[in-house]
C-alpha cells in the first residue's frame, strides 16, 4: 500500500478505527508536525476532538537523523544502548536544544490554548509513521501520568517489530502496513513533503 500524502494516510487509517466513531469520550492528539494532516483526517472522520502533543526526537550529535531518544513535555526517553557512547555533556545540549523548540512550537501551536483534559478518555495518538518509535514512546510515557482511560496509537506504517512492541505497551495500535525489509516512513508516501506551522496551525483551527 502506498499512499497519495498523509491526509489520504490519514482517511485509510480512520477506517481501522471506525469503532470509536462519535464515542464521547474519544480524543486524538496527533504528533507535529507530520502527524497532524493523519491525525486530522482520523479525527474529521470519527467526529472527535484532536490536538497537538508535542514531541521531539533527539538526534545523535553530528547525525541528527539518527535517533538516540526523544522529549515530550519533561519526560526524556534515551537510548541507553546508544546514549552511553556519546558524551553527556552533549546529549544535555541537544535536550536543552529541543526543549526550547518545543516551547516554541507550544506557543506557536496553542496561541495560549490550554493543554486537552484527558484524563479517563480513550486517547488516539497519532503520528505519519513510526520507524524506532522514539517519539511514540516518550509520547506514551508522557501520557501515562495524565491518566488516560486507554491509549490506541494510530500509525499508516511502521517495522513489524516495533508494532509488536507498541502491541506490548499500550491498549491498542492501528497500523495500515508493515513492510519487510523496513526502509523509511516516506517509503509508503508518494508526497512525503514537509509539514509546516502554518499548515499545522490551519488544521489545528
Amino acid at each position: 500500500m502506498r499512499f497519495r500524502d498523509r491526509r489520504d494516510a490519514g482517511r485509510c487509517l480512520a477506517d481501522l478505527l471506525r469503532h470509536y466513531r462519535g464515542h464521547p469520550d474519544v480524543i486524538v492528539l496527533a504528533l507535529p508536525r507530520g502527524g497532524v494532516p493523519v491525525g486530522y483526517e482520523v479525527a474529521q472522520a470519527l467526529s472527535v476532538p484532536m490536538d497537538v502533543l508535542l514531541v521531539r526526537k533527539l538526534g545523535m550529535p553530528g547525525q541528527e537523523e539518527l535517533a538516540m531518544g526523544a522529549i515530550a513535555g519533561g519526560d526524556v526517553v534515551l537510548n541507553e544502548d546508544v546514549v552511553r557512547h556519546i558524551p553527556q555533556d552533549d546529549v544535555a545540549a541537544v535536550i536543552r536544544r529541543e526543549s526550547s523548540e518545543l516551547r516554541r512550537r507550544d506557543a506557536a501551536y496553542r496561541s495560549g490554548r490550554p493543554v486537552a483534559e484527558i484524563e479517563g478518555r480513550i486517547v488516539i495518538v497519532v503520528d505519519d509513521g513510526l520507524a524506532t518509535g522514539a517519539s511514540m514512546r516518550a509520547a506514551v510515557q508522557a501520557l501515562r501520568p495524565r491518566n488516560p482511560k486507554k491509549i490506541v496509537v494510530a500509525v499508516p506504517i511502521a517495522p513489524r517489530s516495533t508494532r509488536r512492541e507498541f502491541a506490548m505497551i499500550v491498549d491498542e495500535i492501528a497500523c495500515l502496513v508493515t513492510p519487510e525489509p523496513f526502509s523509511a516512513v516516506g517509503r509508503a508516501y508518494k508526497d512525503f513533503t514537509q509539514v509546516s506551522d502554518d499548515q499545522v496551525r490551519s488544521l489545528l483551527r
